[in-house]
């Protein structure tokens, strides 16, 4: 097996999107894409069984396209590498069973790995000047997506991840989501909610910013419970009884107002939270991912505040911040070039895999 360019096929299917993705050592070749959501938007959120059967029956045309667009067929690639979790558990079966085949049919090597930490991997890619990215020591990774809103420490991208903190009950995208609901909306949420946002005073309201109390902050020399740790189910309902105030009372509802001060208390808490962790713990390079990263209040609120706090942000190409297949094959790469030992055929999918498990042994 090549290991110091490896050609590796990334597979991903943790949630709506079917993902494949081809890497040559740091250099992507291609980034294919499958999603399901219009088949959810009368839902109002993801449906796991309907999220299951899109990739049963998306996997193929995704993983032929894929290849045609790479120029590569599946005898040239070096290895294969699955997302093996977290993600909805029937979604992940769908995906693990397919790379499973896949290797077992070809002989291939295969890596079992972590979606979040993927997320962080895809920064490792090349940039537009050809040139491939070496990943900084005190490195720090924000993601933020519908399932997942975590602040890592990344010692190793390959074996020494450290989470920090994480949500401890909505992550901010399914926050985005339900407000989008209350608020008539539509589904999904984050991207309809920056948009009114933007016509909206933000400071028309104030909305809790969960687990900034003192009790649980504490200080940097004797840390509270949650210091770096988020909540949004408050946040949400505190936007639901807002909405009732304003039908109890009879009058118009100030939707873009309330769109705006939901969202702020949001990118409010979370970059706060963030930046904190990172200075606290010696991070001045930190890599904003996940479906969230295409919110445009969070970039700039993020960006400013990493700016003031000499801590240098990176954020990838969009189309490479929502889940896909390339960020899976860019981990997988970094995997084999680094020596790991493939995870062969008898692992589970793990829907709450930890972060701190990179990939999975043999």
């Amino acid at each position: 097996m090549n290991r110091t360019q490896p050609l590796v096929l990334g597979i991903e299917s943790s949630c709506d999107e079917t993902g494949v993705g081809v890497v040559r050592g740091t250099t992507l070749l291609t980034n294919t894409v499958s999603s399901s959501m219009d088949e959810h938007v009368r839902f109002g959120g993801v449906i796991p069984e309907i999220a299951s059967r899109a990739h049963l029956d998306a996997f193929v045309p995704t993983l032929e396209q894929a290849l045609s667009d790479a120029g590569v067929t599946l005898d040239e690639v070096d290895a294969i590498a699955v997302t093996s979790g977290p993600g909805l558990a029937g979604a992940l079966m769908v995906g693990v069973c397919a790379a499973k085949a896949l290797a077992v049919a070809t002989g291939k090597p295969l890596y079992a790995i972590n979606h979040l930490v993927a997320h962080v991997g895809v920064g490792l890619l090349d940039g537009k000047d050809g040139k491939a990215p070496q990943l900084p020591e005190n490195l720090g990774a924000l993601l933020v997506s519908g399932g997942h809103t975590e602040i890592l420490k990344i010692n190793s991208i390959t074996d020494d991840v450290v989470l920090l903190g994480s949500t401890i009950d909505d992550a901010a995208g399914e926050a985005y989501d339900k407000v989008a609901r209350i608020l008539g909306l539509g589904y999904p949420g984050g991207p309809v909610i920056d948009k009114v946002a933007r016509t909206g005073n933000a400071k028309a309201i104030r909305f809790p910013r969960g687990l900034s109390q003192p009790k649980y902050m504490g200080t940097a020399d004797e840390p509270g419970p949650h210091r770096y740790d988020w909540s949004f189910s408050g946040l949400k309902t505190a936007v639901a009884r807002c909405v009732e105030q304003f039908e109890a009372r009879g009058g118009e509802i100030p939707v873009a107002d309330i769109a705006a001060a939901f969202q702020e208390a949001v990118v409010d808490i979370i970059s706060s939270k963030a930046v904190l962790a990172c200075r606290e713990h010696g991070i001045k390079d930190v890599l904003l991912g996940g479906g969230v990263a295409a919110n445009s209040r969070l970039r700039e609120l993020t960006g400013q505040r990493c700016a003031s706090a000499g801590i240098r942000l990176h954020v990838p190409p969009l189309d490479l911040c929502t889940d896909n297949g390339a960020m899976v094959a860019a981990l997988g790469a970094q995997l084999v070039m680094a020596g790991v030992a493939p995870s062969g055929i008898g692992f589970a999918p793990d829907s709450s895999l930890p972060v701190t498990s990179v990939s999975l042994p043999a």
